[in-house]
């Protein structure tokens, strides 16, 4: 009896992040350059069960009990949305695969789709966080 209020909760507890991923993806639909994210589901170990005696009274054959589900992992769907026309002259898309190459202040390279892009103080082409745009 405890296996199965164990096997429901893990599936329960696995729909659980699969509906906090999809209402984060609600949550940024307008988000500039946002990729949703997709959860996979794996099942958890199966357990040999005995199924019934034969005629001698011994256990004849065992059968496989699951033991319920898990998150697999997530991942970032990398489909192509739909470009916008803004009013900024600098606003960039990428049309098909790809990234802008972004430099951190640690000089170490981030990449980003959101092609909100200004010119800083110094003349430079630097995102809305004011990391410049590299090449």
């Amino acid at each position: 009896m405890l296996d199965s209020l164990y096997i429901g909760a893990s599936g329960m507890q696995a729909q659980q992040q699969n509906v906090d991923a999809i209402s984060n993806n609600l949550a940024n639909v307008n988000t500039a350059g946002y990729k949703r994210s997709r959860i996979d589901f794996e099942d958890l170990l199966y357990r040999a069960v005995p199924s019934g005696r034969d005629s001698s009274g011994q256990f004849a054959a065992t059968g496989r009990m699951g033991m319920g589900t898990a998150m697999a992992g997530s991942s970032k769907v990398f489909t192509v949305g739909d470009a916008k026309k803004t009013a900024e002259p600098l606003d960039l898309a990428i049309n098909g695969q790809g990234f802008f190459e972004i430099a951190l202040p640690d000089g170490s390279v981030a990449y980003t789709r959101n092609g909100a892009f200004r010119l800083d103080q110094d003349g430079m082409l630097v995102n809305q966080d004011g990391y410049a745009l590299v090449g």
